[in-house]
């Protein structure tokens, strides 16, 4: 019988080989972090959260914020939905009922002129629609966000 060698690159009279590559030729490990030198080493605790009591909810989460958005956006659609739809009513009997703005109103004042002048009352009653609403319902959520906002400021300065 033969006897082969226990393995090809094995030599008697070199030492035995490391069992890991040198760490320049090895690809990083796929275990913890890059800064640990044993891959068995524990990872570091993470560092300790503040505590942090919860009187109120933050600003940036809080309902009155949606509340206020959906305030203005009613408001914004509500005057421009009456200005546009005023001037969207004067095109549409201007191109598909011309009859209807020809014909007389008052000593011989055609209904599309008076139609047309009618244009910048609305309009006015859109910015008045506009405001009312502002002041109604906009402003004061504004008003009440911005000083719960000032108090969660001056709460979060003293601690």
């Amino acid at each position: 019988m033969s006897q082969d060698p226990p393995h090809p690159s094995y030599d008697p009279l070199q030492p035995y080989p490391a069992p890991f590559p040198p760490a320049h030729d090895r690809p990083p490990a796929p275990y913890g972090p890059p800064h640990l030198t044993y891959p068995w080493q524990p990872a570091p605790p993470p560092p300790p959260r503040p505590e942090r009591r919860a009187d109120r909810e933050p600003v940036g989460h809080h309902s009155d914020l949606r509340v206020l958005r959906s305030a203005y956006r009613w408001q914004r659609r509500t005057a421009t939905l009456t200005a546009l739809g005023y001037f969207t009513l004067f095109l549409v009997l201007s191109a598909c009922a011309p009859g209807v703005m020809t014909r007389t109103v008052a000593d011989g004042i055609p209904a599309g002129l008076l139609l047309a002048v009618a244009q910048l009352p609305v309009t006015w009653l859109a910015i008045a629609l506009y405001e009312h609403t502002a002041r109604r319902h906009v402003d004061p959520l504004a008003d009440r966000i911005r000083k719960e906002a000032e108090l969660n400021a001056r709460r979060g300065a003293l601690r």
